[in-house]
């Protein structure tokens, strides 16, 4: 199973912390795909369109986020209350969703053929994030700004967990 990428959303919907691990594979069919598939296309393999202007880090945190806001809403909507989003999967990659009670949201991006990654994410939450951000003293409890999780153990045990769980 191969990792994309993941991403932390407090609750004030900003983006308060960003990896990257591989580039999403380039289509093969020889020509340059459009499609949302390519939401982390910066630096990543994914060759530009001169009628496409590049995307920043933050432009693709912001799509992530507004992709998973509508299908959330959107799942909802049709399903109740009690229905949740959990994931959803494109021909080049998987989305998958957790959200804590105190509305902090984990997004992970894996290669199409990953199981459910939600046990995954909530081990992240409760062994990685819990310990080393929220119970961190000098860790800020709001991120103003989208200033983000700047803590190095957290990087260091999500960048473990990534390699060696879930490889």
């Amino acid at each position: 199973m191969t990792v994309y990428s993941f991403y932390i959303f407090d609750r004030h919907a900003e983006c308060i912390y960003k990896r990257r691990w591989l580039p999403r594979p380039v289509s093969t069919s020889g020509k340059a795909s459009r499609s949302n598939s390519e939401l982390p296309g910066v630096n990543n393999g994914v060759p530009k369109s001169a009628d496409r202007p590049a995307r920043s880090a933050d432009d693709d945190a912001k799509l992530v986020f507004g992709t998973v806001f509508s299908l959330r809403n959107m799942v909802r909507k049709l399903g109740g209350e009690d229905d949740s989003f959990i994931s959803y999967r494109t021909s080049q990659y998987k989305l998958h969703y957790y959200e804590t009670p105190t509305n902090i949201k984990f997004v992970m991006l894996t290669d199409t053929k990953s199981p459910s990654m939600r046990v995954a994410l909530q081990q992240i939450y409760v062994n990685l994030y819990v310990e080393y951000v929220v119970k961190n003293p000098l860790s800020p409890i709001e991120h103003p700004g989208g200033v983000g999780v700047n803590n190095e153990l957290f990087e260091e045990s999500l960048e473990q967990f990534v390699t060696r769980v879930l490889a």
